[in-house]
């Protein structure tokens, strides 16, 4: 009976995070479409990143205390109907303000979201959890793919990608009704949580535990600055693949969305594989061959800008090589300290932070320097990622007695 509750509390988690895929990719195939809507250029709807980003920030930051005093399947159902309200407002927005406003709502429902699918997985699973982590992200990959194959047939049927937001709005609605169905995992913080030894100790004398707690503080920030990077890569290469294709010409529309596919498939397939890979090799191993993946892409995209297929080719070695570099980084956390709600939110914040501030540093930029930008702004933000990975790889080489590698 355990092991059915789990095997539906675990499916209702990869369901919450299709939607929460299908909402986040949507933004970039979108943006010329809301741009038009409000009225704008591309350096003002270029705001809608950083106002989601910013919303994802505060649902993270403030959503860990609500995981950790109620039950998590009722916060996160109420985190997707309000997306599914927000969605349903999009196109119906005729300034940006507004748009800013209900942008920044979405996030902040999607943030929590977001904490709420990683913590309670942790919650269910504790130290078996890593190859379910990286199946968890997985299904938000698969929600990223979907979500502009939905946004092309919409544009052939409707002429407007941002009717897709209805379409998105409708799918994701029977998920909370899912989750309502289903008992929430206790948190590690309530008497009842569960019981299971974190991977770093933190008994014994006082001076140890103080030097535990500076060791963990130290971690969880390195690893949150670490996801910020990680995100802000992400949600400027998804987010601005679709506009560099149109706008240097590369190709219209479709091939714009197509390469925005590519990229989430490739995310979708490097999860996948990365289900299989969690459980047989060490997190920092798993992170250096990811970044070094990355590099590798971006330059084949800049060493041939113009051309379709390297661009292709880099698309799906970047959306590859990024795939399990979230779901990898939390597991490295998980197996260094407790993973508390609010551990879990203020990890996200670091995302959400990157996520907001990257992407708007390349479209306050992609018009006056130019789309390749974009690229050269990725290239900056993995190299800041792998200086804060060697950071990271350097502690614990000096604490080779706390946790495993």
């Amino acid at each position: 009976m355990y092991d059915r509750t789990r095997r539906a509390q675990t499916a209702a988690y990869f369901i919450a995070f299709v939607a929460l895929g299908l909402g986040m990719a949507a933004l970039g195939p979108t943006l010329p479409g809301l741009a038009s809507q409000t009225h704008v250029k591309t350096g003002g709807i270029s705001y809608l990143f950083t106002l989601r980003s910013f919303g994802f920030l505060l649902g993270s930051l403030f959503s860990g205390r609500f995981y950790d005093r109620l039950p998590g399947h009722r916060v996160m159902a109420a985190m997707i109907a309000s997306m599914a309200a927000t969605m349903a407002l999009l196109p119906l927005v005729p300034s940006l303000g507004m748009l800013l406003t209900v942008m920044l709502a979405l996030g902040t429902a999607e943030g929590a979201l977001g904490v709420g699918g990683n913590a309670l997985l942790v919650w269910v699973y504790q130290r078996r959890v890593p190859p379910y982590m990286n199946a968890l992200h997985f299904f938000y990959g698969v929600g990223g793919l979907i979500s502009p194959l939905i946004i092309a047939k919409t544009l052939d049927l409707k002429g407007d990608t941002v009717f897709s937001y209805f379409v998105f709005a409708v799918v994701i609605l029977p998920a909370p009704a899912f989750l309502l169905a289903l008992p929430s995992p206790p948190s590690p913080s309530s008497p009842t949580g569960p019981s299971e030894a974190p991977s770093t100790s933190t008994e014994a004398l006082p001076v140890e535990a103080a030097r535990t707690d500076l060791a963990n503080s130290r971690i969880l920030w390195l690893i949150a600055l670490l996801l910020g990077l990680y995100v802000g890569g992400e949600v400027s290469y998804g987010g601005w693949i679709y506009s560099y294709v149109v706008q240097t010409k590369l190709g219209d529309e479709n091939l714009g969305a197509y390469l925005t596919s590519v990229f989430w498939a490739s995310l979708t397939a490097g999860r996948l594989i990365g289900v299989g890979i969690a459980a047989r090799v060490r997190p920092r191993t798993i992170l250096l061959g990811d970044l070094i993946g990355c590099f590798i892409s971006l330059g084949i995209a800049l060493l041939w800008p113009s051309h379709v297929g390297a661009i292709t080719i880099a698309s799906a070695g970047i959306g590859l090589s990024m795939a399990s570099i979230y779901p990898t980084a939390l597991t490295f956390a998980e197996r260094r300290m407790k993973i508390t709600g609010r551990v879990t939110g203020l990890l996200i914040v670091g995302g959400s932070a990157g996520g907001m501030i990257v992407p708007l540093i390349v479209g306050q930029l992609f018009d006056s320097v130019g789309p390749r930008v974009m690229m050269f702004t990725v290239l900056a933000d993995l190299t800041l990622a792998l200086m804060i990975y060697v950071l990271l790889v350097a502690g614990q080489s000096k604490s080779r007695g706390v946790g495993e590698n």
